[in-house]
């Protein structure tokens, strides 16, 4: 894993290698091991190494060809390097190294553009052609790498994290208005927007042209796609599952350097974790995170499984103590996110990079093989639509308003009040709705500062409706599965995932996510992703039925956030109290500092669980802080 960074200029200028290399310097974290610049004409090439595939010199980037007509500068991995080497040496490439990275030159030189759709891994990069004076940009079909530009009438920068393109000269910091809309809804940035009007990220599947003219086009060269109606016997759909996670598993366990896994005791890094330990001729090492939280805490499980493996078991506890943390964890995460599990994964990450290099992860499964309760509470929603709307919403109503707040994980007074959100919306706008942190009417109060933008109030329903009228997904589970793939999973889950672990020099390697096996999850029949209403991705857990104990694989999921409800009303209160002041808040200039109060004042006093949104405004504005510039 590496950080990638450069320019092209459109006005004849020549780049200026002094600049390529303070963009790249500012991703010494992803890299480490070593650095490159190179510049020619109008364009720039720069990168930071991570040494995970062949350590010694020849794997220096930026890489050329033969005659440095073609240069590339990459970060990820190709698994199916080996086999592509074999077939461009079969065609007259010679290679001079042992790494994935010159697949990808000579690859280029042998089928152009469509090279890409040969890869199978994870990977972002740049990639000049002398002959024809274009730059071409890249990220991988799942969105596991991420990749920003900024454009501009003169110019164009790119780099695997926003503070690269920031390092150049006169580039705006001005906020994007819709996307704050967005993020306030979401939690998280989506594709192809930034928090920034001036930087831009691909998206995944998503590849970009730009001329030394100034020219540039955007292509989508791949999309996830759902074979519906195939029929097989479900004993036939587990085993090919089987076969081909174990495939997957093996392909990402190609390493020059030591590797681990990622184990919270749950069916998808347990599933993960027993394929790479049934692999391994060593012991496999893992890794695992719990808060002193009974409600939040997995290690049991994680052990429990380790245990069954013959695994050597890591664990790392984190406390309220985060204060001095938080900056550096939203330095490292560029855009401000209100899932906290960001945090268990910084801690984690950094306790793991101490013992290797590389670990595998179970990011995806849930997407894929339908993990959340989002899916089961659809099913609870057409019921409900069926019924007279005083009933829905009297009954309901007085039973939230009846429920005591409760601060522990994802809680039933806050899941059934999100419900209500959505409960009167058509299927697919409930979906949006439910993702909600701030609704449509608090959001109005909190953003009064910026009523007279029309930016300002944005909504994610039409992201969402778009995404769902791009799929050939028939099935209602199938819709949601692909635009939760398409867009919660590459702009949270794996934003958290690759930020945090490259803070700490760490490559992670999701096998879930290669693309031929997403492709056949997809076609995988619903009622075996979502059995009988009541369990979650059944299709793996019958695989590992038998396997991993049945007390880590059948229990509820709880996933990795931080007991944010609790620690804010303790040791972190000070440290909420001062970010969130008004005085603090009215320097930001786009929030009401009244609203802000009420929130913090309702949490502290027991009448509301307000901890997404206490989280969510605590990022942004030291986000803020860190970024500068205006609204």
């Amino acid at each position: 894993m590496c950080g990638v960074a450069g320019l092209l200029h459109f006005d004849g200028r020549p780049a200026d290698a002094a600049v390529v290399r303070a963009m790249t310097d500012t991703l010494a974290h992803r890299g480490p091991d070593d650095s490159g610049v190179f510049t020619s004409g109008p364009a720039g090439l720069g990168h930071r190494r991570l040494s995970i595939i062949d350590l010694s010199p020849a794997g220096r980037q930026p890489m050329a060809n033969e005659d440095g007509s073609v240069l590339v500068t990459y970060n990820g991995e190709i698994y199916n390097f080996p086999e592509l080497k074999k077939e461009l040496q079969d065609a007259g490439h010679h290679f001079r190294s042992n790494t994935d990275t010159e697949v990808i030159v000579h690859g280029y030189e042998e089928w152009g553009l469509d090279c890409v759709r040969r890869f199978n891994g994870m990977f972002a990069f740049g990639l000049w052609d002398g002959k024809k004076q274009q730059l071409w940009l890249v990220r991988d079909r799942m969105g596991v790498k991420p990749l920003f530009y900024a454009a501009f009438p003169d110019r164009i920068l790119f780099g695997s994290e926003i503070k690269a393109a920031l390092a150049a000269p006169s580039v705006p910091r001005d906020m994007d208005i819709e996307a704050l809309a967005l993020y306030l809804q979401l939690n998280w940035m989506p594709a192809p927007r930034t928090l920034l009007a001036s930087v831009r990220q691909l998206e995944p599947g998503e590849y970009l042209v730009a001329g030394a003219s100034g020219n540039i086009r955007k292509t989508r060269y791949w999309d996830l796609e759902f074979r519906e109606g195939e029929r097989r016997g479900e004993r036939e759909w587990i085993d090919e599952l089987g076969a081909r996670l174990e495939e997957s598993v093996r392909l990402r366990l190609v390493s020059d350097v030591p590797f681990g896994a990622f184990l919270s005791g749950g069916a998808d890094s347990s599933a993960v974790s027993w394929f790479m330990a049934r692999n391994m001729r060593e012991k496999l090492k893992t890794f695992s995170i719990h808060f002193g939280e009974p409600t939040y805490d997995e290690d049991e499980y994680a052990r429990a499984v380790a245990d069954t493996i013959g695994a050597e078991h890591h664990q790392t506890l984190v406390t309220a103590d985060l204060a001095a943390a938080l900056p550096d964890i939203v330095r490292h995460a560029e855009e401000p996110t209100a899932d906290s599990s960001m945090v268990a994964v910084y801690y984690l990450a950094r306790e793991t990079r101490r013992h290797v290099t590389m670990v595998q992860s179970g990011d995806g499964a849930d997407e894929l093989l339908a993990g959340y309760e989002t899916y089961q509470a659809h099913y609870i929603h057409r019921l409900m639509r069926a019924m007279p709307r005083f009933v829905r919403r009297g009954a309901l109503a007085a039973l939230a308003n009846r429920m005591p707040v409760s601060d522990t994980k994802v809680s039933w007074d806050f899941k059934l009040r999100q419900f209500l959100g959505g409960a009167d919306l058509p299927p697919e706008d409930a979906h949006a709705c439910w993702r909600m942190i701030f609704p449509e009417e608090l959001r109005a109060r909190l953003l009064a500062p910026l009523a007279h933008e029309p930016a300002a109030r944005a909504s994610v329903t039409d992201l969402y409706r778009e995404h769902f009228a791009r799929t050939n997904a028939r099935h209602p589970l199938n819709r949601l599965l692909y635009v939760d793939t398409r867009l919660y999973l590459p702009n949270d889950m794996l934003v958290k995932v690759d930020r945090m672990t490259m803070a700490h020099s760490l490559e992670a390697r999701v096998p879930f996510l290669d693309y031929t096996l997403a492709e056949f999850m997809a076609s995988i029949p619903p009622n075996l992703k979502l059995k009988h209403f009541r369990h979650k991705k059944y299709v793996l857990k019958k695989l590992m039925d038998g396997r991993i104990p049945r007390q880590a694989l059948w229990r509820k999921k709880q996933g990795f956030n931080i007991p944010v409800a609790r620690w804010a009303k303790g040791d972190l209160k000070p440290f909420v109290l001062e970010t969130l002041s008004p005085a603090a808040m009215s320097d930001l200039g786009f929030v009401d500092p009244r609203v802000v109060s009420g929130l913090l004042d309702d949490h502290f006093a027991g009448r509301a669980d307000n901890s997404y949104r206490i989280w969510c405004l605590l990022t942004l504005t030291l986000w803020r802080r860190m970024i500068g510039g205006h609204a």
